[in-house]
């Protein structure tokens, strides 16, 4: 897994690219302090270009969830295509984290 922030006014949001698994934990650790050290108070993960999640990946993305909530920050995922959405769908997220299409 890769990605990228782009700040914009009071959002951020984060584009992950690749693949997110169990071997990404260290990576998406680092990804939650940016997320909860910037100012923007809108957190948003961009799955657009997210090819693939594992359950881990998706217990790492309710981690971010808890994380936002904790610093007072909103968190929502936008963007989920394919096999991603589907997992998403699945697991039932959208009853716990806000999602965009």
């Amino acid at each position: 897994m890769d990605y990228g922030i782009e700040l914009r006014d009071q959002e951020a949001v984060v584009r992950l690219r690749g693949r997110l698994t169990f071997n990404d934990h260290a990576k998406l650790r680092v990804l939650i302090g940016e997320m909860t050290q910037n100012a923007a108070k809108r957190q948003v993960l961009d799955l657009s270009s997210l090819e693939f999640v594992d359950s881990a990946g998706i217990g790492m993305l309710l981690i971010a969830r808890e994380e936002m909530a904790n610093t007072g920050k909103q968190f929502m995922l936008r963007a989920a295509t394919g096999q991603v959405k589907r997992v998403l769908t699945v697991a039932q997220i959208a009853k716990i984290v806000q999602i965009e299409d």
